[in-house]
């Protein structure tokens, strides 16, 4: 049974491993394209909820662009902390800027994507940038996103930040999480028209109003804690053109401050990846721990079939994650050498959100409880 096992596994990191260096091919750096200062005109979108820590900074970036045709809308989303009074003091002085203070949230939406689609409500810009409120930019990030934007006619585009950690074992796991997104849901099909496999980022979803319209704005999403991908997946399936390009040069993420913290935020989301579907979860940690962490101990078997197998599991593993690191973000692909004990925590994280989601009946966002049912009921 091992034999076949690590067989199987085996099979699918060979496959794994073509599909990642054809489809990594596909993707453009937006460090590499030129930049516009003048065009249409862009809406950039923040909602923020308790983010004083980062967002003044965030928004100064933001404010020190090149690209000069910008209107900004700053959601401030029941903040409890002085989220609010920074965007008030950012308008005050910027005739660019204008704020919305949301006091309650309406039944039927998740926090966020009502902040975003009030936000929506109240712009007027030809392109619409969604993006976090701890996102860092540097000041030629819009131009050359709008030039890419409008030199290949899209709909819709996402990039890919560089996220960053504080520690060496998140940012492992900030690694881990990357390789297994990218091996996951293969972000390079956004890229083929003939794919409706589609992709968006957080921290930066551009989208030209009429399509965003077209998809039916984030009402169409409006319970989805991925509310990011799905805008991207929503792209896809109606057919419109969509790019997903790398930008580790342009765009910068704390994702989270600590271990303890990701596997927090992680809780909003991992069960609705999983489709809320307790078969799904069991599925993910049985293949999680089959084809990335048992090599790593069948590979002392004295049995040759098993050690050849197993070793050459950990051989395509490494060339796999070599490959998606060093394109997808900035660290050290010799983060690999204590891959098994990130896999384990990813196992961990998972069994976690999933049993927090189920013995709270839904998941916590932001301090507001959004119940099972609901997020069920409306995905």
């Amino acid at each position: 049974m091992l034999i076949i096992l690590l067989s199987a596994s085996l099979l699918v990191w060979i496959a794994v491993l073509i599909d990642s260096l054809l489809g990594l091919k596909s993707l453009d750096r937006l460090e590499d394209t030129d930049t516009m200062t003048e065009g249409p005109l862009l809406s950039v979108i923040t909602a923020a909820r308790n983010e004083e820590a980062k967002l003044a900074e965030s928004l100064e970036t933001q404010l020190r662009q090149s690209y000069k045709r910008i209107e900004w809308i700053l959601v401030n989303d029941r903040s409890a902390d002085s989220t609010g009074s920074i965007m008030d003091h950012i308008q005050k002085n910027d005739s660019r800027v204008k704020c919305i203070h949301i006091d309650s949230l309406p039944s039927g939406w998740l926090g966020k994507n009502h902040a975003l689609y009030k936000g929506y409500r109240e712009s007027s810009g030809e392109l619409i940038l969604f993006t976090d409120a701890d996102v860092l930019f540097k000041k030629d990030a819009f131009s050359k996103a709008v030039h890419y934007f409008s030199k290949n006619e899209l709909d819709h585009l996402t990039a890919a930040p560089s996220l960053t950690g504080r520690s060496f074992w998140l940012n492992t796991f900030i690694a881990f999480f990357l390789f297994g997104f990218s091996y996951y849901k293969r972000p390079w099909l956004a890229n083929n028209p003939r794919s409706k496999s589609g992709v968006g980022i957080g921290a930066f979803n551009m989208v030209s109003r009429h399509s965003y319209e077209a998809i039916g704005t984030h009402k169409a999403i409006k319970m989805r804690p991925d509310d990011d991908l799905m805008l991207g997946m929503k792209i896809k399936q109606n057919g419109l053109r969509q790019k997903f390009a790398t930008a580790m040069d342009l765009i910068e993420v704390e994702w989270y401050e600590s271990l303890i913290e990701a596997f927090k935020g992680l809780e909003k989301n991992t069960f609705a990846g999983l489709h809320y579907r307790i078969s799904m979860v069991l599925f993910a940690i049985a293949g999680t721990f089959l084809s990335q962490v048992l090599p790593f101990f069948s590979v002392f078997s004295t049995d040759k079939m098993i050690f050849s197998l197993s070793l050459a599991n950990i051989l395509f593993l490494a060339a796999v994650y070599t490959i998606i690191t060093k394109r997808m973000s900035k660290f050290s692909p010799l983060l690999f050498t204590v891959f098994p004990i990130t896999a384990l925590l990813f196992i961990y994280s998972i069994i976690r959100a999933s049993i927090l989601t189920l013995v709270r009946g839904g998941i916590v966002w932001r301090g507001t409880l959004y119940k099972l049912s609901e997020l069920r009921n409306k995905r």
